[in-house]
């Protein structure tokens, strides 16, 4: 079961693109997996032949479980792997495995409970040594703790999962990380000039992630020391926010950004994510300019030494050569935690980065 997010613990399988037996490709979906963030499809990491397959639909997985090997030529499943236990009915098209059963809780010894509800009980100061679980061998889980919060049901809780997740995530971020922020105003005239230059479809957004792209090769320290740039981009959904990621964009010209860009966003609204659209991220930028927001500060993800909020593009009396003119300009602010990147270095950042925005003109 592979880790989708950075403080993901478990992940639940929905369903198997491949049967048992069958030829899979690297890269080829291989199946389904719903975390607390979104169901996104997990990709092979390699080409062979699935089998062994030891969990089925439903099953809430441990990350780092194997559940199915993929053999290459000549190569057998290891003695010790999981038993693949046989489907009930029998009849059914392709077998459905369960995951072994835990060990159930001695008398008198307090069941166990899921991450997400440990953590849960930590922020509402619930006791946990009171609650009876309704999990799977008595094991506590997030509705037996939101009920306790609520001295009611965990129904009364309306907010959709993702909204749930994310609000646990930027919490924890918030807690977590000792964020400070760098302010900056960027004359955006060669920005206006660059996207009338360019194709239609892209757009001020794809222009600065590739600026930002660019300074991040330069300042590796602020990409978190990372070979590879890798920057997602915050993307509002009806149940809450996802933040895709654009793999290697250090490498692709605007013009692929922007198709990118648009595929990935597609993918994230139909629900037909994969593995790799939501992983890897070295880096994220936030827009609300086309929301008409002059300022806003983000919340960094997790594991990321930083995260761009920019704001909308407008025209603004500055001081030029001892004289006031008018000129489009966007202001940014640059969220950092400071036990990766210091003040300075931060700075050092947004100054090659404004400096090839502005370059731009």
């Amino acid at each position: 079961m592979p880790a989708l997010g950075m403080a993901q613990q478990t992940g639940k399988l929905v369903r198997w693109l491949k049967n048992d037996g069958e030829q899979v490709a690297k890269g080829e979906p291989l199946m389904e997996v719903e975390t607390d963030k979104a169901t996104v499809e997990v990709e092979s990491p390699a080409s062979g032949m699935l089998a062994a397959i030891a969990a089925g639909a439903g099953d809430d997985i441990a990350v780092g479980r194997t559940i199915a090997w993929i053999l290459g030529p000549g190569e057998a499943v290891p003695a010790a792997s999981p038993k693949v236990v046989a489907p009930s009915p029998p009849a059914a098209p392709s077998p459905t495995i369960s995951t072994i059963a835990p060990t159930a809780a001695a008398p008198g010894r307090r069941a166990g409970a899921s991450p997400k509800a440990r953590r849960l009980a930590e922020e509402r100061g619930v006791d946990m040594s009171k609650l009876v679980g309704s999990g799977p061998d008595g094991a506590i889980v997030e509705e037996d703790v939101l009920a306790a919060v609520g001295g009611g049901t965990a129904s009364a809780v309306t907010e959709p999962a993702l909204w749930r997740a994310m609000a646990e995530n930027v919490t924890r971020s918030w807690k977590e990380a000792p964020h400070f922020f760098v302010i900056r105003e960027v004359d955006a005239s060669g920005l206006v000039e660059e996207r009338a230059r360019l194709a239609a479809a892209v757009t001020y957004t794809d222009i600065v992630l590739r600026a930002v792209a660019a300074s991040l090769a330069e300042h590796r320290r602020m990409n978190g020391n990372s070979r590879e740039v890798n920057i997602g981009l915050a993307v509002a959904l009806p149940d809450g926010l996802l933040v895709p990621v654009i793999h290697g964009i250090d490498r692709l010209p605007v013009e692929e950004i922007a198709a990118r860009r648009l595929e990935l966003v597609e993918r994230v609204r139909a629900g037909r994510m994969r593995s790799s659209d939501v992983s890897g991220g070295t880096f994220t930028v936030s827009n609300l300019g086309m929301y008409g927001v002059d300022l806003f500060t983000a919340i960094l993800t997790e594991g990321q030494a930083g995260i761009l909020a920019l704001g909308r593009i407008a025209e603004r009396v500055v001081a030029m050569e001892g004289s006031a003119v008018v000129r489009p300009t966007m202001l940014m602010s640059l969220s950092c935690d400071h036990r990766r990147v210091d003040g300075a270095r931060a700075a050092e950042f947004v100054q090659t980065l404004v400096g090839l925005i502005e370059k731009l003109a």
